[in-house]
């Protein structure tokens, strides 16, 4: 790091809660929805003009397969914490994807969708993945909390195709949605951004509704939520309350939006409570191997766990699910898959003491010690 990314990072870590333990926590974004189809697919984008030949999300990123959980839990069941612990993923994950066929039958007039369960029938080597999601949890390896319904704007994406966006029906033909162009204004990914103020009455339903999927389909309440690509506003915080969250991750200065264009500035610390008694959580560290090819991505992450132990603040990891994925490139899996057996070696290796939670783990803790 340099002396200015330093002094960033320790100015914004100051505040909030501190602790003596050496505790890491690794996030990891995205599961459960769809990316890009098909190698054919992608191609079929790129012919036709879209500029999404470097993006590694849209190059690398799928629904998750048998093989990608099955490489990913094989390497954290190598180690353990000085507890016995294995070190173990917080799967932020999203349940749901939208019906294609049904969409489409509708004339782009009605929006419906699908248990990601239901998505994982139409790919070709995910016949195993929901019962791999239950063995994670069960082997507490990988354990997934709230990402969202879908990793999706409805409302934004269903008003391009009614208006017959070509690059959104493109798309949309190839069974997929994120991707970004010329004539995509807006970001399709983030599926709490308000683009009306009208628009929220439809995001409290989403919350709703793809909490009560989530106990439908893992058999436990999610207490801890991130919204996808970081947009929300914080109206609909009283519904995830309602719905049993009790922890949130969002950006220490978040630009919340409003609608109609307009926003409203946030600064928070790790632990700050919102008024329904809700804790926030933040990240302070990145391991991104696909997003940052050709990197020293181990030593950057292991400088970043460095100086939060040095402010006494846990270690909490972004890891978005694009590494882990090999569907459609397997180099790409087993490449992030190296990193992360060195990466975890040398934590045990530098912190024996070292404590592996998940985010609702670190949560509960922290609403312990307020209480």
């Amino acid at each position: 790091m340099s002396f200015m990314q330093t002094l960033r990072f320790t100015l914004s870590n100051l505040p909030g809660w501190r602790t003596g333990r050496k505790i890491i926590v690794f996030e990891s974004d995205d599961w459960g929805s769809i990316r890009m189809s098909s190698k054919e697919a992608f191609g079929k984008l790129v012919d036709s003009g879209i500029p999404i030949k470097n993006n590694p999300y849209c190059k690398y990123d799928a629904l998750e397969s048998n093989a990608d959980l099955e490489n990913l839990f094989e390497v954290l069941s190598q180690f353990k914490d000085f507890k016995g612990n294995h070190p173990v993923f917080t799967g932020v994950n999203v349940v749901a994807n939208p019906d294609f066929d049904k969409i489409k039958a509708s004339d782009f007039q009605e929006y419906f969708y699908e248990p990601f369960t239901e998505t994982l029938k139409m790919y070709p080597v995910h016949d195993r993945v929901y019962q791999l999601w239950k063995e994670g949890v069960e082997k507490r390896l990988f354990v997934p909390q709230f990402h969202g319904r879908e990793h999706l704007n409805v409302q934004r994406w269903m008003r391009d195709l009614m208006s017959g966006n070509v690059h959104s029906r493109l798309a949309f033909e190839l069974g997929l949605w994120g991707i970004y162009s010329s004539l995509i204004k807006s970001d399709y990914q983030a599926a709490f951004d308000l683009e009306f103020a009208s628009d929220l009455k439809y995001q409290h339903a989403v919350i709703s509704e793809g909490i009560d999927l989530f106990r439908e389909l893992y058999g436990y309440q999610p207490e801890f939520f991130v919204p996808t690509n970081g947009p929300f506003n914080l109206a609909l915080e009283a519904t995830l309350k309602s719905k049993g969250i009790k922890y949130i991750m969002l950006d220490k200065f978040q630009k919340e939006p409003l609608g109609d264009g307009k926003y409203k500035m946030h600064i928070r610390y790790l632990g700050k409570k919102n008024k329904h008694g809700q804790i926030y959580l933040s990240r302070n560290g990145g391991f991104e191997p696909s997003q940052f090819p050709g990197q020293d991505n181990v030593n950057a992450c292991l400088r970043s766990i460095d100086m939060a132990f040095k402010l006494h603040k846990p270690a909490t990891i972004s890891t978005h699910r694009v590494n882990y994925i090999g569907w459609l490139h397997p180099e790409n899996r087993e490449e992030t898959l190296r990193q992360l057996y060195v990466l975890l070696g040398e934590i045990i290796k530098r912190w024996p003491e070292v404590e592996f939670m998940t985010s609702d783990e670190l949560g509960d803790l922290i609403l312990a010690d307020k209480e």
